[in-house]
């Protein structure tokens, strides 16, 4: 590594003392969660929306992931998925799921682009309220939810989200970094096909014996994740740290820390974009100095207002990170 923290000058170094605690005891550096600024109802040409602020966040993996030939490093791929372990778990243990774990929705920090935060909860779910674990149901209606190439087979049932079916989405998310495609990407537009085939994988997965191989990438790693994933029961708790070992067994080989540097320099991709991303950090920070109007980004959305269930009302979750004074109030344009 280059001996940067991932977590230098991040909010996480100021979190709230229950937090903190829970940092210290996952050994963990920093939680890829963002900050929650504000929310709030507006109107706009007699419709109601309902918005949310949240810090300002860098690049979307996607992006990158397109610009280096869809492919990333294994190395990469097992840091992101042992953050993201990290970030699920703190989320899982507040009672919700995420819900659309993807590389659209993985956004760098944007003063450190070492940083990697888990974005829009818009499919988020209440999953245990008070303490009590949705039952499992299945609701053809409510078939195929998410994003259908990263869906839970449970999602694909019409089965309500729940822990396992987002680490199952990170599965998927993992194998697609790493090995470029998923096998049924040429059926997306056929949920049903996509369901089937996913199905065949936990099938040969459940035998603890697949391993994964496309083109030259071994995925051995993935295959023991995966197969934990699919043994547990919908209502189970997920032994995340035996999760975490898995992946982080493969980064030891390699000598590569879990919180050290996100590279995506990789044979598809021309130039290190976490090295070019560290280049231009200052340029985006004196232009945005220079903004008195900032368009809404992916850190910044509005949505239709609709009224939650008291149940799925957010308790303490969007408490989860501090709320900083801002250095200087700006107007948002938010339409």
């Amino acid at each position: 590594g280059n001996g940067h923290s991932p977590c230098t000058d991040s909010p996480c170094t100021s979190l709230p003392k229950q937090i903190r605690k829970w940092m210290n005891l996952k050994k963990i550096r920093c939680l890829g969660i963002p900050v929650f600024w504000g929310s709030g109802l507006t109107e706009y040409k007699g419709k109601s929306y309902r918005f949310m602020v949240m810090e300002r966040l860098g690049e979307d993996l996607q992006r990158i992931f397109k610009d280096c030939g869809s492919r990333f490093k294994k190395e990469t791929v097992l840091q992101l998925g042992a953050r993201m372990l990290d970030t699920l778990e703190y989320i899982h243990d507040n009672e919700y799921v995420h819900g659309d774990i993807k590389a659209a929705n993985l956004l760098l920090g944007y003063t450190n682009p070492h940083e990697v935060y888990l974005a829009d909860y818009g499919l988020s779910y209440r999953y245990c309220p008070n303490g009590n674990h949705k039952q499992y149901q299945e609701n053809p209606r409510k078939g195929h939810n998410g994003t259908i190439e990263f869906t839970s087979i449970d999602a694909h049932k019409g089965v309500a989200p729940s822990r396992r079916g987002d680490l199952e989405i990170l599965g998927y998310c993992m194998l697609q970094w790493l090995c470029g495609k998923l096998p049924w990407e040429q059926n997306l537009k056929d949920p049903v096909a996509v369901q089937t085939a996913k199905t065949k994988v936990k099938n040969i997965a459940g035998l603890h014996q697949v391993k994964f191989t496309f083109k030259i990438h071994s995925t051995g790693e993935l295959s023991k994740f995966l197969a934990c994933v699919y043994d547990l029961s919908y209502d189970e708790k997920p032994k995340y740290e035996v999760l975490k070992k898995i992946l982080l067994d493969g980064l030891e080989s390699s000598g590569t820390r879990y919180d050290g540097p996100l590279e995506f320099s990789t044979a598809g991709c021309g130039r290190n974009r976490t090295a070019e991303a560290s280049k231009v950090i200052q340029q985006k920070q004196k232009k945005a100095e220079g903004e008195e109007y900032m368009r809404p980004n992916k850190a910044c959305t509005a949505v239709t207002g609709r009224r939650l269930p008291d149940e799925e009302k957010p308790s303490n979750l969007h408490r989860m990170l501090p709320q900083p004074e801002p250095q200087q109030v700006r107007i948002l344009a938010w339409l």
